[in-house]
């Protein structure tokens, strides 16, 4: 395929990394709340209950989750440069003003704003890795892409703890956000403004080699196999996202730990997923270019993944420290062994002209665990009066995520035509 003006080499790296900052940028600007909800300081000045601190958390994802397929919609609309743009602009301004709010109800309004201005980011991003990168490099440059995804929540959290600690809850959304903004110039200086261009090539290619096809969308939305992923991808995210928005607070809470250590472990967990995620994709790419069924090897990988990030419920029923920091940090960097895993198999089992939007609505269900997680264990909490039954609801997500798999995620539930 020959695009129109193509991009150097160094200028499609130099972007790629500047999406994965961009993307590390936006977990910062996500979990700096978490980090502020574990301070003593912060609670007391806004007086909030355990029900407030889960609504909180949850309220991004009521308009980020929502917006998804609308986002997806509107960068194919009118590009990639200047939505991502604007978005980015929009989301670091409302992040630094969260230092600027006095009620509750401020607190919930800039997380539902920060939700739309975020929801361009993966969108956007892959997106231009589509038309930007070659079909033999996309795999290896989604892949790094995703890994940011676990990188931002792991130096998110580590680097809102300093500033908490140092100078302040409203210090530390000052300095996030406003300091993000520092990417935007690079932004406007590297990335082309020509979507129409590759598409309309792409197109003129296609049509030349008899090779566009239409693929019922509607039908394939119906299928065991597309129930079951949304299912599943469910699942996956119901942990990563109780992690992402009450991980801080359980270290601190209910483990004693300092907010120094809090943010070190959270950290530690974060980026034992990122290398975990990043080994286990490499991995699975070996073993089906060896023969082995591409298939079995990413279910394989997808039940591992299910299983080793189970073993959080050890946390619940030890009395140790030790012991139950070290499966928090152990059981989600276990869950990094189906992170590739479970997006690659979606694009094995349904290639075609509707990948885009089979893509969006699992991306939809990836986020609507970051309404429920928050939530529901924000609700469990006052009920309980511990994170008991918080975690054990984890790990009745997780096993049902295999029997998602197990069952409805099949080759043989594949539409045919597909």
């Amino acid at each position: 395929m020959h695009y129109p003006n193509p991009i150097s080499h160094g200028r499609r790296w130099s972007i790629i990394v500047l999406l994965c900052i961009g993307f590390i940028i936006a977990y910062f600007d996500r979990i700096n709340l978490s980090i502020a909800l574990a301070s003593p300081d912060f609670k007391n000045f806004f007086r909030l209950t355990d029900v407030d601190r889960g609504t909180l958390n949850s309220a991004f994802f009521w308009t980020y989750a929502a917006l998804q397929i609308p986002a997806g919609w509107f960068v194919d609309r009118y590009g990639v440069k200047w939505p991502y743009a604007g978005g980015f602009f929009v989301w670091s301004v409302l992040s630094a003003a969260t230092a600027w709010c006095t009620e509750l109800w401020h607190l919930i309004g800039i997380r539902l704003l920060l939700g739309v201005g975020e929801s361009m980011v993966t969108p956007a991003g892959m997106r231009w890795i589509r038309l930007n990168v070659p079909e033999n490099h996309r795999g290896l440059v989604i892949g790094i892409y995703m890994a940011a995804a676990k990188v931002g929540p792991a130096l998110g959290a580590y680097v809102a703890t300093i500033l908490l600690t140092k100078s302040g809850w409203q210090n530390m959304f000052l300095i996030i956000g406003f300091g993000g903004l520092m990417w935007l110039p690079f932004w406007l200086l590297l990335v082309r403004d020509d979507d129409r261009l590759i598409e309309k090539a792409e197109q003129e290619a296609a049509k030349k080699a008899g090779t566009q096809a239409s693929v019922d969308f509607w039908r394939l939305l119906k299928s065991p196999v597309i129930i079951g992923t949304v299912i599943g991808t469910f699942c996956y995210q119901y942990f990563v996202y109780y992690c992402m928005t009450w991980l801080p607070a359980y270290f601190k809470e209910a483990r004693g730990l300092s907010l120094d250590k809090m943010g070190a472990f959270t950290f530690a967990s974060f980026t034992g997923m990122a290398v975990v995620a990043t080994l286990a994709g490499f991995a699975a790419d070996r073993l089906i270019e060896r023969g082995g069924n591409p298939v079995k090897v990413r279910k394989a990988f997808i039940y591992a993944g299910f299983l080793t990030a189970s073993t959080e419920i050890f946390g619940v029923y030890t009395d140790s420290q030790n012991v139950a920091l070290f499966f928090a940090v152990f059981s989600l960097s276990g869950l990094g062994l189906m992170t590739a895993n479970y997006w690659a198999l979606t694009q094995t089992l349904l290639p075609g002209a509707a990948i885009g939007r089979i893509v969006g609505v699992q991306n939809c269900a990836a986020n609507l665990p970051g309404i429920v997680a928050p939530m529901l264990t924000g609700w469990l909490m006052s009920v309980t009066g511990s994170y008991d039954a918080p975690m054990q609801a984890i790990w009745f997500f997780l096993i049902a995520g295999i029997a998602s798999y197990l069952f409805l995620v099949r080759e043989k539930y594949v539409p045919k035509g597909v």
